[in-house]
């Protein structure tokens, strides 16, 4: 979420901005002759609550961060962006190196227990401020999980579909190494990431996608998001042919409809759990409020259910969250490296 005129301010100044894996959460630094400042910007005027604790957990990581490259001397400000002054002030009530800013009404707010001036940053905020029109520096609205709604939602039109045409798209779409080699009908691969055998099977699905893809689609973005879900389906769908291969052998597949078929979009998802439980890690377990103890024993606990049951691809579960990890891993670095450049050039020019 960029900071539009008031991150312009902190440049103008000399302060060099430092991302976190939140886009909430942003650092602001700047050498001075016997310590660095550093301002910690808390967007909150997104609607998202935070803790306390989380507020303090942050802080506490920006400060490891400069002290793990030598700095002693840290002097740190929070400034807490907001448009609801009561939900927020009590994030950071016990931090006397706190300001609120109130987006609605463009003014500096500072509570009797806070510090009154901070490198003469009081003024300057209160002057720019002044200068700002109503709403100017506002963020957008909130994006919606867009994708992923569109995801559940095919997926259930079609299993619709299915229950009116009977095994016709079943025919035509589900999973076979048969009809890869064969008919080389390799669109399989995908069209039956979108098929499910029963209401449960497609419940079961829809309720994990429907629960975690939001939060994964708000923090990689819509086109990172999908990218994310096909790639994890596909890949999950060649473990499964490269499983069924390798346990009943090739010869299986010597004539056309051979060897076993399978279906459902458990790969993809099962994707969406890995690319989530990356998201978790790198942000030091702090991703919509889920652990990622808690997150890895969910996936694993689901690959063992998978493993003590009957008729499940679990070779398709495994490809899925290995490739939901690892997509997600490569597409975030490529975004922090290129904003680094970016940014890098921002304050070259």
């Amino acid at each position: 979420m960029e900071l539009g005129p008031l991150e312009q301010l902190f440049y103008t100044a000399g302060y060099d901005k430092i991302a976190t894996n939140l886009p909430e959460y942003t650092f602001y630094c700047r050498n001075e002759s016997q310590a660095v400042t550093v301002l910690f910007v808390i967007d909150c005027r997104g609607g998202i609550y935070i803790s306390a604790d989380q507020y303090a957990h942050m802080k506490e990581k920006g400060e490891e961060f400069f002290r793990a490259r030598g700095v002693k001397n840290i002097h740190m400000l929070s400034l807490v962006l907001s448009n609801d002054l009561q939900r927020d002030r009590n994030m950071c009530a016990d931090d006397s190196f706190c300001w609120m800013i109130d987006a609605n009404g463009r003014r500096l707010v500072i509570y009797e227990n806070r510090v009154s001036d901070f490198y003469g940053w009081k003024g300057i905020l209160e002057d720019f401020l002044a200068q700002q029109p109503s709403h100017a520096d506002a963020p957008e609205t909130q994006p919606q999980p867009a994708v992923n709604n569109i995801l559940v939602a095919v997926n259930i039109l079609l299993f619709l579909i299915c229950t009116f045409t009977g095994d016709l798209l079943y025919n035509k779409g589900m999973l076979g190494l048969s009809e890869i080699v064969q008919h080389r009908a390799y669109y399989r691969i995908i069209t039956s990431m979108f098929l499910h055998a029963d209401v449960q099977h497609l419940f079961s699905n829809m309720v994990v996608l429907y629960c975690i893809g939001g939060i994964v689609e708000k923090e990689t973005g819509h086109v990172s998001y999908a990218v994310i879900y096909f790639l994890s389906g596909i890949v999950g769908n060649i473990f499964s042919l490269g499983f069924d291969l390798l346990s009943e052998g090739f010869s299986v597949y010597s004539q056309s409809g051979g060897g076993t078929y399978s279906l459902g979009a458990s790969g993809a998802v099962f994707g969406i759990e890995g690319a989530l439980l990356f998201l978790v890690l790198t942000d030091h377990g702090r991703v919509a409020y889920i652990t990622a103890g808690r997150l890895a024993f969910a996936i694993f606990f689901s690959l063992y259910c998978g493993f003590t049951s009957t008729n499940i691809d679990n070779a398709a579960h495994i490809g899925g969250v290995l490739a939901g990890f690892a997509v997600t891993a490569l597409i975030m670095f490529m975004k922090s490296w290129l904003k680094t450049g970016k940014d890098r050039h921002s304050n070259e020019n």
